[in-house]
């Protein structure tokens, strides 16, 4: 399907008129530019970090995003249930990354190659949001005033022979305080420190609502993100090496939207402080260092307990009383096990192949079951050349 870009109100309107447009994203001599960007699926929440807790996993969705003089092209592979259009999530993001730079808006040529599967709790949507802000981040490059803070990663007039990756773990530069109140997209990425990875999670988190998998799919390994005043922001671990991720596929599908219509507007207060030790304990076990030299058991042990919640899976459970059987199982043969984000997904944190290996063994009927290591590395920029238009 083709259809033709046009000038799009609100958003990030604001910020665009204040720096002003450069023109279209290529390069001196009028050559489109193409990027090719690998994000991976997450899983977030982990049981007891709620909006929080993301682990990134050795899945990933490509896209292929290539800079035109007008129109749009997106051709995806994997899926037939998606837009393509400008409502399109890698679209949408390219757009409001392109609009929070104040750069006019290109035509695009896009190729998508989606593997992780959509509505199931794997980060489909934060992978799409992340891997259009990375692709214009990487498009943009090459234009950048002297204002703007930029990241090796995404020089965009080399040829990306081997992989790149950042962090989205650094410092954040705050909008000045007697500046005007901007939309959130707006207020997510403007300042200096926009192409540094901080800016990118607050733009992408402000796309996608919350920061969990969009921090993991961005930085890799096992998040922590939180909001603040001016935005999301995250801090990153490496999982300790003998963490082998389960997750058991259902045939079924739930949208977040529809998983948090099951939620409470509160919890009790000792449900909530219960979580808070859990959660501790989660971030605690999931780093690199040994709990007990020599005891391995004492980790899933630790795991196991770490993953227990009180305030969001008991009440989506009911939605999905498979899923909760499955955890239910799991939990009862000693392997930490909870929904994979919202759901309807169930993740297995098993410790070493032994382990992984009885998690397979769990599954029944329903569910595909997919053994997938950990992504340390995150939303990756696989090539970035000049092209032909």
């Amino acid at each position: 399907m083709t259809t033709r870009s046009s000038p799009r109100p609100g958003g990030t309107a604001a910020f665009a008129e204040r720096v002003g447009r450069s023109g279209p994203v290529t390069a001196a001599d009028g050559v489109s530019r193409r990027v090719r960007v690998r994000v991976p699926a997450t899983s977030a929440n982990l049981g007891p970090g709620f909006d929080t807790f993301g682990l990134a996993l050795g899945l990933y969705d490509e896209v292929d995003v290539e800079t035109t003089r007008s129109g749009l092209t997106v051709d995806v592979v994997g899926t037939d249930v998606v837009a393509r259009d400008e409502t399109h999530l890698v679209v949408r993001a390219i757009r409001a990354t392109f609009d929070t730079l104040g750069r006019a808006q290109p035509g695009l040529a896009l190729h998508c190659v989606n593997r992780i599967p959509h509505g199931r709790g794997l980060g489909s949507s934060a992978a799409a949001i992340v891997a259009g802000v990375v692709a214009a981040a990487a498009l943009a490059q090459p234009d950048l005033g002297p204002a703007f803070e930029t990241d090796a990663a995404f020089d965009a007039d080399a040829a990306f022979d081997a992989d790149t990756a950042f962090d989205a773990g650094a410092d954040s530069v705050s909008a000045s305080d007697d500046a005007p109140e901007p939309d959130p997209v707006s207020r997510a990425a403007s300042g200096a420190g926009f192409f540094g990875p901080a800016g990118m999670l607050r733009l992408a988190s402000a796309i996608e609502g919350h920061p969990d998998n969009v921090a993991a799919a961005l930085s890799g390994g096992f998040t922590v993100a939180w909001q603040d005043g001016d935005g999301a922001r995250s801090l990153r671990v490496d999982p300790f090496a003998e963490l082998r991720p389960v997750i058991f596929i259902p045939a079924i599908r739930q949208s977040t939207e529809q998983s948090r219509g099951a939620l409470p507007s509160g919890v009790p207060f000792a449900d909530a402080a219960r979580n808070l030790g859990r959660a501790a304990l989660l971030a605690l076990t999931m780093s690199a260092a040994e709990p007990a030299a020599g005891q391995p058991s004492r980790r899933a042990e630790a795991l196991l307990r770490a993953t227990e919640d009180l305030v969001h899976q008991p009440y989506r459970f009911p939605g999905v009383p498979a899923s909760a059987d499955l955890v239910g199982r799991l939990r009862g043969g000693g392997i930490a096990a909870a929904l994979s984000g919202s759901g309807p997904s169930v993740i297995a944190l098993a410790v070493g192949g032994e382990q992984a290996a009885a998690a397979v063994d769990v599954a029944g009927a329903g569910f595909s079951v997919a053994p997938l290591p950990v992504d340390r590395h995150g939303a990756r920029v696989t090539r970035c050349r000049s092209a032909a238009p």
